[in-house]
């Protein structure tokens, strides 16, 4: 239930108390609609936070918004089975004392230890067997993701959650693989934020909100007065302009060379062969964003500041998987062309990817494998495809997009979703 507090034209307050037993105040306040985040995006040049941004409209599928925050309470990382829960400001050390008590009796952790301004823990490893439709449920750090939403969740507030990234190595807590490479030691599988202010703009109704929340837990601690304090992480940066790569010439083409045999004898399905370009930048990463969104406007673009000189900044045309209820939809991607030079050219590029039957058997692939995915958490007979081979067009691309639905079996959610299609082939591809 949410009580309302205050309400004025263009403020309101209401209470609420989330599932785990959290008093939250909150308070939307209608701002400016012009530029509302253009503080935000220069604030992440220096303080951690998110923004996620859509600049595309597609009829039913995509539309323009803007989400984001910065200076937030508490950071969540992991790696591998460890993870770390850390307060980045007074009113983030409010509420460690709820997340230690609830992550100490949640069964697929273990270990939970204090340190200085954070929590540290395990998640046990999976049994050896279980059933397959049982698999994105097995101890894993989502079983930390998943124990952190409960205790937050309300249904009347769709806003307040976790927000970061997710790294590749995440599979393999669906997945378990021998590893054959390395992992640096700063790598990390998540790195999210609770955030207690956001930002929100509805570019469709020109409306803008600032959502702020306060935390009252049950034993009294609340973060009503308290700063909303932050360090200063601003990016690294250089001016050498020389760009490194971890192959030799001719190294990638004979990797490729290699898989093609392999191929031949039914010994690999799909390879992604990969290599990693490096080169110090000058640019503020806020004027990268920027350049990125007016040149490529895409669904899914996003500024993180995630501390120690890491920025993760990008502009993608592809949906993941998005969860609405018991709902839930993708939209593989494979076939791709340029953009023309004018209406002429871009109908003829279209027609010519179109008629391309390579291009029409690889979104066929990636559509099945995604299919295939839904399938361990879909009803039966929910999946189906509702529409083929659809044209999306941005600045310089035109893709083939298929667009897939199905119903979550009782007893999933999102995040049983998210890690069913870990990772989506069109991601890997």
């Amino acid at each position: 239930m949410t009580t309302p507090i205050s309400e004025t034209e263009n403020s309101s307050e209401y209470r609420y108390t989330t599932d785990g037993g959290i008093s939250v105040i909150r308070r939307m306040t209608t701002i400016t609609y012009e530029n509302a985040t253009e503080g935000l995006i220069d604030a992440l040049d220096q303080t951690k936070g998110v923004l996620l941004s859509s600049s595309y409209e597609f009829p039913g599928r995509y539309s323009r918004w803007d989400m984001g925050f910065d200076t937030p309470p508490l950071e969540i990382t992991g790696r591998e089975r460890g993870f770390a829960i850390r307060a980045l400001n007074d009113r983030g050390r409010v509420l460690l004392d709820i997340i230690s008590n609830t992550l100490g009796n949640h069964p697929h952790i273990e270990g939970v230890t204090d340190g200085d301004d954070g929590l540290y823990g395990y998640v046990k490893t999976p049994a050896s067997w279980f059933p397959e439709e049982q698999r994105s449920q097995q101890p894993s750090l989502f079983s930390v993701v998943r124990a952190l939403r409960d205790l937050f969740a309300h249904k009347g507030d769709e806003r307040l959650g976790l927000y970061g990234a997710f790294g590749y190595d995440i599979a393999l807590h669906f997945e378990q693989i021998n590893l054959t490479q390395d992992r640096p030691a700063d790598h990390k599988d998540i790195h999210l934020f609770l955030p207690d202010r956001l930002i929100t703009v509805d570019h469709a109704s020109r409306v803008a909100t600032k959502i702020e929340y306060e935390f009252i837990t049950p034993d009294g601690h609340s973060t009503v007065g308290l700063e909303r304090a932050s360090q200063a992480h601003p990016p690294s940066r250089g001016n050498n302009a020389v760009v490194e790569n971890d192959m030799k010439p001719g190294e990638y083409a004979a990797i490729v060379d290699e898989t093609k045999p392999r191929f031949a004898r039914g010994e690999l399905f799909e390879v992604v062969p990969s290599r990693v370009f490096r080169t110090p930048c000058a640019t503020a990463p806020s004027e990268i964003f920027r350049r990125l969104k007016r040149r490529n406007p895409a669904p899914y673009g996003f500024l993180i500041n995630l501390g120690d000189g890491e920025h993760l900044i990008g502009a993608s045309p592809e949906m993941y998987v998005r969860v609405n209820g018991q709902r839930i939809e993708t939209c593989p991607i494979s076939g791709t062309i340029a953009r023309g030079r004018d209406a002429i050219e871009d109908a003829e590029n279209i027609r010519t990817l179109l008629n391309s039957t390579k291009d029409e058997s690889e979104l066929t692939m990636c559509t099945d494998v995604d299919r295939n995915d839904k399938a361990r958490v879909c009803k039966p007979g929910s999946i189906r495809i509702l529409g083929r081979r659809q044209i999306e067009m941005y600045s310089r691309l035109i893709h083939t997009v298929d667009h897939v639905e199905g119903r979550l079996r009782d007893g999933f959610d999102a995040l049983d979703a998210f890690l069913t299609h870990c990772w989506a082939v069109t991601v890997t591809g």
